[in-house]
């Protein structure tokens, strides 16, 4: 099957919308969690968190025009810092609940169930029953002018996690603590490890690593 631009562009809008999202494949699906100046949480889902670099350790993620999703990046604003919380199967349904657009004033963290958990290292709240976690303060924003949206990069400040899934390398194997990850804008997968290679050269074939 084939399909031209011109025809893409000729689609319904929702349709269309379903079939460009889910194009790109399989990406992470995170809560970001956020809290204004006058102490109001908000919590929202995304799967647009992107790795940006390790050294310094930066974290961009993708926010939809101020119109659609004015929230969680006027609190990131005003405060600097926020909170990246990976999904699991325990509390996937009030993670997709997130993605109602409540009015300022309610807190997502009330509205869906789920319990916002402070640190001293952070302003921001965590997701309790997340399993993997970071918080992150304000390096930058972007507006994308093509369409309005905003690439925000965050500067890595602190990790929860759970310690079982540390290899001695520094990996982290997700799968072990059920993060899950999305297509589109409404499907939620699982993961699986089925391997990890060694670092690729030139002239060399790829070689698992040995567990």
């Amino acid at each position: 099957m084939q399909i031209s631009s011109s025809t893409i562009e000729s689609w319904e809008r929702f349709y269309r919308a379903n079939f460009i999202n889910s194009l790109t494949g399989f990406k992470s699906v995170s809560l970001i969690g956020t809290i204004n100046q006058k102490g109001q949480t908000n919590l929202a889902i995304f799967s647009s968190v992107v790795h940006l670099g390790s050294d310094p350790a930066l974290i961009g993620f993708i926010n939809r025009p101020i119109k659609a999703a004015p929230h969680t990046l006027a609190n990131i604003q005003a405060t600097g810092v926020y909170t990246i919380n990976h999904v699991n199967h325990s509390f996937l349904e009030l993670a997709h609940q997130t993605s109602a657009k409540y009015p300022e004033e309610v807190s997502e963290f009330d509205e869906v169930g789920l319990t916002p958990e402070f640190i001293e290292a952070t302003q921001a709240p965590f997701v309790k029953e997340s399993k993997v976690k970071y918080a992150l303060t304000l390096e930058e924003i972007i507006p994308i002018q093509l369409n309005n949206t905003f690439l925000v990069i965050g500067k890595l400040q602190h990790v929860k996690f759970e310690e079982d899934i540390l290899s001695t390398d520094g990996f982290l194997q997700l799968d072990k603590v059920d993060s899950l990850c999305s297509n589109g804008i409404d499907a939620y997968y699982s993961t699986q490890l089925i391997d990890r290679y060694e670092y690729a050269r030139p002239g060399a074939r790829a070689q698992k690593m040995e567990k």
